[in-house]
């Protein structure tokens, strides 16, 4: 459990950091299992189901940036998101029925780790509510040197919604830097040791740098929903749909609140992860590896 005060942090800023929830045994194993990850990276030249790939990457020096739904790909990351300490803190923050919304593992790996620039989730995935939040699991100590996530408190609430979309009209999965200049400035680095867990609102404003420094900065983050809040794109498979529940019994009846929300159509011309489809805008606020 976490102490009323980090509550009302949240509520207020729409951000915390719960230092090293994730225990040391754990955080070995996963390490242990993104390593073989990383090395079966060597058997693919391009993005698959699985494998989210760094320009850069060669089957010789494979260099991934993201590992997709690796919820899916092996039990280890669904344990973690439906471990005690974790659920404890998701039912303080959202209430007693979790849904699983979907999950990645952002790799940042030293001198070459790929930014994300300035977005909202929320963007990608408006509901009918939006009590949802995205956990970011440190897997390695994270400070200013090796590309934390940057937050902006107070972004979550009233009316702010900003334009994802490119001049072309199509989705573009960020929001033109010009246009947030100030709340950049305000950004806060979600920092701190490995097994560190930061939880920050759908509607946050956030981005995070290349890694420059020597070191990795591997980040597992995982998206999850009030269970009454129901994706507008629609539920595919109900089934599915029920299967990613965490905590509480199925829902039926959406709770719908008055939040801003656009949806992200048309699509992207550059379709797959946040990083292709933020490659295809013409405008960016962080430095690209070459």
């Amino acid at each position: 459990m976490i102490p009323e005060s980090m509550v009302e942090a949240y509520q207020r800023d729409g951000v915390i950091v719960v230092p090293e929830v994730l225990d040391a045994d754990t955080l070995q194993r996963v390490r242990g299992v993104i390593a073989e990850l990383v090395a079966g990276a060597a058997n693919v030249s391009e993005h698959t189901d699985v494998y989210d790939l760094e320009p850069s990457h060669t089957p010789e020096n494979p260099r991934v940036r993201r590992i997709k739904t690796p919820h899916k790909v092996h039990p280890i990351f669904d344990e973690i998101v439906r471990s005690q300490p974790v659920i404890e803190i998701l039912t303080q923050l959202i209430g007693p029925g979790l849904r699983l919304h979907g999950s990645k593992l952002n790799m940042k790996s030293a001198q070459y780790g790929s930014p994300v620039e300035w977005h909202q989730d929320w963007a990608f995935y408006p509901h009918t509510n939006d009590d949802i939040l995205a956990i970011g699991v440190l897997l390695d100590d994270c400070d200013l040197e090796n590309g934390p996530m940057l937050v902006t408190p107070g972004t979550h609430t009233g009316e702010t919604m900003w334009n994802h979309h490119g001049e072309d009209g199509c989705f573009a999965g960020l929001i033109d830097p010009d246009l947030i200049q100030d709340e950049i400035k305000r950004a806060v680095p979600c920092m701190g040791k490995a097994g560190s867990m930061s939880f920050h609102h759908v509607r946050a404003l956030h981005g995070s740098a290349m890694n420059t420094s020597n070191r990795p900065r591997n980040l597992l983050l995982y998206e999850v929903a009030a269970s009454d809040a129901w994706p507008l794109a629609g539920v595919k498979d109900f089934e599915e749909f029920n299967s990613r529940l965490l905590a509480g019994p199925p829902v039926i009846a959406p709770r719908l609140t008055d939040v801003p929300a656009r949806m992200p159509l048309p699509p992207p011309k550059r379709q797959g992860s946040i990083y292709e489809t933020q490659s295809a805008s013409k405008k960016s606020y962080f430095t690209r590896a070459a």
